[in-house]
């Protein structure tokens, strides 16, 4: 029988790909990129390839979070002939400063939650940065379903590598025979979990 519940944050319970894709929107007209770009399709195409490859090196640890952040928002701008430093800190400071109030979330996830945290531990488990995970879930008001935020960054270790789920059960004083992990990412969240040997669950 499960008790504890370890559940991924971006695209699981909070819609990142919407809300990330809006909060771009907003900084591509109040930065006026249409100046530099054919459309937002274009800026967010080329913004999206390479922040995937950026996270996977992030993840594997051959960047450090400041060269991610960095190489990610310059990227597609130097792509189009702008090199720009201060263009570049400007709109990434604003992309945090505006994400983390974005609201939605992924389809059902609020019933899911009432109906879990009701029989459950329920933990968020996730990649994602502190500074930023904390207000997001304030701003779409979900944190209190939520017993406690274990993330990568405690520990200097990213999903998938093991040593994050054991970390994760640690600080939780959860054990392995009584705990699931729910993901919407197979390698990180689904082939991680198995690592560990737990149960998983991809959505």
């Amino acid at each position: 029988m499960y008790r504890s519940i370890f559940i991924d944050l971006d695209d699981t319970v909070w819609a990142f790909t919407e809300n990330a894709r809006d909060t771009f929107q907003d900084m591509y007209d109040k930065y006026h990129f249409d100046r530099y770009f054919r459309s937002f399709s274009h800026f967010y195409t080329l913004y999206s390839g390479k922040n995937e490859e950026l996270w996977n090196e992030y993840g594997a640890g051959r960047i450090t979070k400041d060269e991610l952040n960095e190489q990610r928002f310059a990227y597609p701008l130097l792509q189009v002939g702008v090199a720009d430093k201060a263009l570049v800190k400007a709109y990434s400071d604003n992309f945090f400063d505006d994400i983390v109030y974005k609201k939605k979330l992924m389809p059902h996830a609020r019933e899911a939650l009432e109906y879990l945290a009701s029989a459950y531990n329920l933990y968020i488990l996730s990649n994602g940065f502190r500074e930023l995970q904390e207000q997001k879930m304030r701003s779409a008001g979900v944190e209190g379903y939520f017993k406690k935020i274990v993330l990568s960054e405690d520990i200097g270790v990213h999903k998938p590598f093991p040593e994050i789920f054991y970390f994760a059960m640690s600080a939780t004083q959860s054990e392995l025979h009584t705990s699931l992990m729910i993901g919407d990412n197979w390698k990180n969240d689904v082939e991680g979990a198995k690592k560990r040997r737990d149960g998983k669950c991809l959505l």
